[in-house]
C-alpha cells in the first residue's frame, strides 16, 4: 500500500505563559529524576539538563512540537487503516525503523525515555542489547511504542511526573490508580481529549480492556497515542482528531480518529466511535502551563 503524506499546520507559539521559570544553577552533570518503588528518587545521566532543570515550563505545545518533529523526522507518514486488515509485515530493507538514520533515533527514545535500570536502554530500531541486530520478522518482542512516549515526555520536561516504561499498562495503571502527579486517567465517555493528552487501547485479546476495568491487577499489551490536533471535520471519518505514535507501521506515524460531536471517543453507553479501536483510557496530562495552543484543526 502506498504511504501517504499529509502536512500538519505549523503550531503557533503561545503568548508568555504565567508563573516563574525555575532558578538558574551553574551547569553540571546532567541528571533526572526517577522512580525507585517506594524510595527515594534516583538519577539518570542519559537526559538532556534542559529537560532535567526545565529550562521551561512543561507545556502541552512542547509535546505536540515534539511528536510532530518526530513524524516529520520519519517522512510523515499516516496509517487509517484497521490494523486487522494490515498487509503482512516488511522486508528488512524499507523497514523505517531498521533503515540508516531512524534505527539511532529510536536508539535515543530507549536510551533517554527509559530508566536505566532497564534492559531496553540499550536497543535500538534494529538491535537488542550489546549489538546484537533483531530478526526482523518476529521483532514485535523490541516493540518500542510506549518507548517513544517516554521519550517525548522525558524531553519534554516531564521529570518524576510521569511512569517511563517500556509497557504503555505501566503508566496507564499508574494514572488509572491515582499515583501519578502529572497524568489523570479519564473516562473515553466522560472526558474530550485534549492537545496534548494521550489517547490508549489495548491490544490482541487486551481490546476488551475498558475504562471501568483499570486499573488492571496485571500489565497488558497497550498502545497510545499523543494528540496533536483537535475539531477537524474532514477525510476519512469527518468529525475527528489526530494522533501521533509511536511503532506504527515500524515508524512514528499520524492516525486520525472519530469522535463524537462533542469531541469525545465514545458514546454515553461507552461505545467507541472508532471502528478500529475501542480506546480505554484518555490520559488528561496536567502541564505546568495549562493554556492549550492554537489549534490548527
Amino acid at each position: 500500500m502506498p504511504r501517504k503524506i499529509v502536512t500538519l499546520a505549523p503550531i503557533a507559539l503561545l503568548a508568555a505563559c504565567s508563573g516563574q521559570y525555575p532558578s538558574k544553577h551553574p551547569a553540571r552533570t546532567p541528571t533526572a529524576q526517577y522512580r525507585t518503588g517506594q524510595g527515594p528518587l534516583a538519577v539518570d545521566d542519559h537526559v538532556p539538563d534542559f529537560a532535567t532543570r526545565n529550562f521551561e515550563p512543561f507545556t502541552r505545545q512542547d509535546v505536540v512540537a515534539i511528536a510532530t518533529r518526530e513524524w516529520r523526522l520519519f517522512g510523515q507518514p499516516v496509517d487509517d487503516d484497521d490494523p486487522e486488515q494490515r498487509p503482512e509485515p516488511q522486508t528488512a530493507s524499507v523497514k523505517p525503523e531498521r533503515t540508516p538514520g531512524l534505527w539511532q533515533r529510536v536508539g535515543e527514545y530507549w536510551w533517554i525515555g527509559q530508566d536505566p535500570g532497564e534492559t531496553e536502554v540499550g536497543w535500538t530500531g534494529k538491535h537488542a542489547a550489546d549489538g546484537q541486530i533483531t530478526d526482523f520478522v518476529h521483532d514485535g518482542f523490541y516493540a518500542w511504542s510506549a518507548a517513544f512516549i517516554s521519550y517525548v515526555m522525558r524531553v519534554a520536561g516531564a521529570n518524576d511526573r510521569f511512569a517511563y516504561s517500556p509497557n504503555h499498562s505501566t503508566y496507564i495503571n499508574a494514572a488509572a490508580a491515582g499515583t501519578e502527579s502529572g497524568v489523570r486517567a479519564q473516562d473515553p465517555a466522560v472526558y474530550a481529549p485534549a492537545l496534548g493528552d494521550l489517547i490508549c487501547v489495548g491490544r490482541g485479546a487486551s481490546k476488551r480492556v475498558r475504562f471501568a476495568d483499570l486499573p488492571t491487577q496485571y500489565g497488558f499489551p497497550a498502545h497510545c497515542g499523543f494528540v496533536v490536533a483537535t475539531g477537524q471535520n474532514g477525510p476519512p471519518f469527518g468529525r475527528q482528531i489526530s494522533i501521533i505514535g509511536g511503532n506504527v507501521d515500524d515508524a512514528v506515524t499520524l492516525t486520525h480518529v472519530p469522535v463524537g460531536p462533542d469531541g469525545k471517543l465514545a458514546d454515553a453507553t461507552g461505545h467507541s466511535y472508532d471502528p478500529r479501536y475501542p480506546w480505554c483510557v484518555v490520559l488528561q496530562v496536567l502541564y505546568d502551563a495549562d493554556s492549550e495552543p492554537p489549534d490548527h484543526g
